[in-house]
């Protein structure tokens, strides 16, 4: 699952429980590399036919182009899975904090007491829509995760909540 329990550090000040999340990337960097290369082959295999004359000059514009685009998109598309997520508990608070890949970081802060976590199977903008509600505002968790992530998550989140308060 693309989430991970960080084991805190023992330590007076140190979390109880920390959760990083981030979107899951179907083509590792390696992938990626390999997936250009092959592209770039298999448009420069037909061009042989064409070396040495005036179709090849009036081709290779095009088709650098498509892949200039090719490799731009798929940059575009790591940049924004570059978000992270990191909710930290405490016996006395629970933040979340945003790392936007193209916006300012976000933050959220609550006591873990009264704090809820909300799955809404509709009626969000994604089937079972993951929130923690506390302090009078309601943020949203792992928008990049999948509707069954989110509904495993949530009874992790609710499981740490409650060990939170047992502490308390």
């Amino acid at each position: 699952m693309p989430y991970e329990w960080i084991e805190p550090e023992a330590g007076p000040d140190a979390p109880m429980a920390e959760l990083h999340l981030w979107p899951y990337r179907s083509l590792p960097k390696a992938g990626f590399v390999i997936f250009i290369g092959l592209t770039v082959g298999m448009i420069a295999l037909p061009l042989v036919a064409v070396i040495g004359s005036k179709i090849l000059w009036a081709l290779l514009p095009f088709l650098s182009a498509a892949v200039a685009g090719l490799w731009y998109a798929l940059n575009r598309s790591y940049r924004d899975g570059s978000t992270l997520e990191i909710l930290t508990l405490r016996r006395d608070r629970i933040a979340l904090i945003r790392h936007n890949p193209r916006g300012p970081v976000q933050e959220w802060q609550a006591n873990p007491y009264w704090t809820i976590v909300q799955i809404h199977p509709t009626g969000g903008p994604v089937p079972n829509y993951l929130t923690l509600k506390g302090e009078g505002r309601e943020v949203e968790v792992g928008a990049f995760l999948s509707e069954g992530e989110r509904i495993v998550l949530k009874a992790e989140l609710d499981a740490a909540l409650v060990r939170s308060k047992s502490y308390a």
